[in-house]
């Protein structure tokens, strides 16, 4: 599902959040850009995650966050070719929303944690949600 449509470049809607929604809008593509901004970077470190995407979804999803100049990646290993993927900036604008996200869950949904950003903040010494 992509915003515009390849063969005429027509947007489905004029809404953003509609648009924003057919890049940003299914659980997979937060998680990965949650673990993005967690500091996970390799294909091997997004599966790990313990939400377990599986393979063939984790493939499409970075493809359609690549597609959307979401993240990019940078061969790290030659033969296999593997790869890293990191925020670009257009990935990095999407920090508040993850934050708000976070905050929301906390308030709203009974024995959720977000440790996992607690951890990693701790690790680099910043402030946590």
């Amino acid at each position: 599902m992509n915003v515009i449509n390849k063969v005429s470049n027509v947007k489905r809607s004029i809404c953003p959040i509609t648009n924003t929604l057919d890049i940003l809008g299914d659980k997979w593509i937060l998680i990965l850009i949650r673990d993005l901004f967690l500091g996970k970077r390799t294909y091997g470190e997004f599966q790990a995650s313990s939400e377990g995407i599986p393979t063939n979804i984790l493939a499409e999803r970075l493809k359609r966050l690549l597609e959307n100049n979401i993240i990019d990646k940078q061969a790290y290993q030659q033969k296999p070719v593997r790869y890293a993927y990191t925020l670009t900036k257009k990935g990095k604008a999407l920090a508040p929303v993850v934050k708000e996200i976070t905050k929301w869950g906390l308030k709203h949904i009974p024995s959720t944690k977000a440790v996992l950003a607690e951890e990693y903040y701790k690790e680099h010494k910043r402030q946590a949600f």
